[in-house]
């Protein structure tokens, strides 16, 4: 949530438009003076859309307890705000690096995000990396079906360095690989992290320096950056700027009716999931 974007939409259903590039050619030399007959081509745009879901938390206290005096704070309501909004937060992280397809809902049933694992490799795969049985999502478009999970395998650097070379060819520049606990253990093993130094100018005790905080790999140096929300089956690569957050309704707090001797609140955010193009991000997946 930190580092992706944030925008505004104005629907349940929110779509933008992707474009490419055309391919580059050594050919493009023209006549001084020469007259222009012919046009190229312009190539459609494709029109993508994902759902917005609503996450929330019902909070209430009793009036004894807001009157009351407190040990560590004075308002218990706006302690329990503060902290079911941390909650909320966690669960859009989870949710964002989940493998959960977009739903559009309906009676009795929420509508859904499309969630990174539905998106990641659902136009042609080069960007992903996989065990075996496993299949990416087939929706480009609207997202609405997950990724079926592999075979789990052992993460290697091998692994990791074709899903950096998909992303390249395919015109990405991703910056950060995300990975959970497990993973990032077994990255910091890797023979492409940067040199583990650590600079001291006054005699102090020395640091022992027993993680890797940046991978250099043949298209780019990574900031390696561990995420507890996320699945240890997962190694994501990302390029920030070509995804976002979106909110229908962003986080609010609204009044419910007083039925009792107590204050009741519903804090809710109606949010979605905003990639801009897959392209740009890559996957490596089935890991133990």
């Amino acid at each position: 949530m930190s580092n992706a974007g944030r925008e505004s939409v104005e629907n349940t259903l929110f779509e933008w438009q992707r474009d490419v590039l055309a391919a580059a050619v050594s050919t493009n030399a023209q006549i001084q003076g020469d007259d222009v007959t012919a046009f190229d081509a312009v190539t459609a745009t494709v029109r993508m859309g994902n759902r917005t879901q609503i996450s929330r938390k019902a909070i209430l206290v009793a009036d004894t307890v807001e009157a009351v005096s407190k040990a560590g704070r004075k308002f218990e309501l706006a302690y329990q705000i503060a902290k079911r909004s941390a909650e909320i937060k966690r669960d859009i992280e989870t949710n964002c690096l989940a493998n959960v397809a977009a739903a559009a809902g309906g009676t009795g049933t929420a509508p859904k995000t499309g969630s990174l694992g539905a998106i990641i490799g659902s136009i042609d795969g080069t960007n992903v990396s996989m065990g075996a049985g496993g299949a990416n999502p087939t929706d480009a478009l609207l997202f609405t079906n997950a990724r079926t999970n592999g075979t789990t395998r052992a993460f290697t650097e091998a692994l990791l360095k074709t899903v950096l070379k998909g992303v390249w060819v395919n015109g990405g520049s991703p910056d950060t690989l995300m990975v959970d606990s497990i993973q990032k253990a077994v990255l910091s093993g890797f023979a492409g992290i940067a040199t583990k130094t650590y600079s001291q100018t006054e005699a102090r005790p020395a640091a022992i320096i027993g993680a890797a905080d940046v991978y250099v790999g043949e298209f780019g140096t990574y900031s390696v950056v561990p995420n507890r929300f996320q699945r240890a089956l997962d190694c994501w690569v990302f390029d920030f700027e070509y995804v976002a957050l979106v909110y229908l309704r962003p986080f609010q707090v609204k009044d419910l009716a007083k039925t009792g001797d107590a204050e009741k609140k519903l804090l809710l955010a109606e949010w979605g999931l905003k990639p801009y193009t897959d392209f740009a991000h890559g996957l490596v997946t089935d890991l133990v």
